[in-house]
């Protein structure tokens, strides 16, 4: 059984930095594509950040480019999103997923087959 669990959110003043981690069970993470999603309130969730099976290809959505780093560790089972100079409009449940049969770093929701429960990340002004 395929888990994921993401920790490291909290409650932050803008201009401050998170480091969200992701940590995968029940199957390695080495051979699929993992990525971040984000949902706010009454919003759909929404592509933040992905990356495929070797760690060299990542993309990320207009908003955060620049501020936010995935990275992997593929000893650890684990990805990260750093997230940098952290605005209001960052705030949402930030999500983990993994692809379920593809290498292949995506950003359409609909690619990705296992999510984790999510991690509250607060940014005040």
């Amino acid at each position: 059984q395929v888990q994921l669990v993401e920790s490291g959110g909290g409650l932050v003043q803008a201009g401050a930095s998170l480091r969200l981690s992701c940590a995968a069970s029940g199957r390695t993470i080495r051979d699929f594509a993992m990525g971040w999603f984000r949902q706010a309130p009454e919003k759909e969730r929404e592509f933040v950040a992905s990356i495929n099976w070797t760690g060299g290809v990542t993309r990320y959505t207009h908003s955060v480019k620049g501020r936010f780093t995935i990275s992997k560790e593929n000893a650890k089972n684990t990805i990260f999103l750093q997230m940098n100079s952290l605005k209001p409009e960052d705030s949402a449940v930030y999500y983990c997923a993994m692809r379920s049969t593809s290498g292949t770093s995506s950003y359409r929701v609909d690619e990705y087959d296992y999510w984790g429960q999510g991690t509250q990340v607060t940014v005040s002004a």
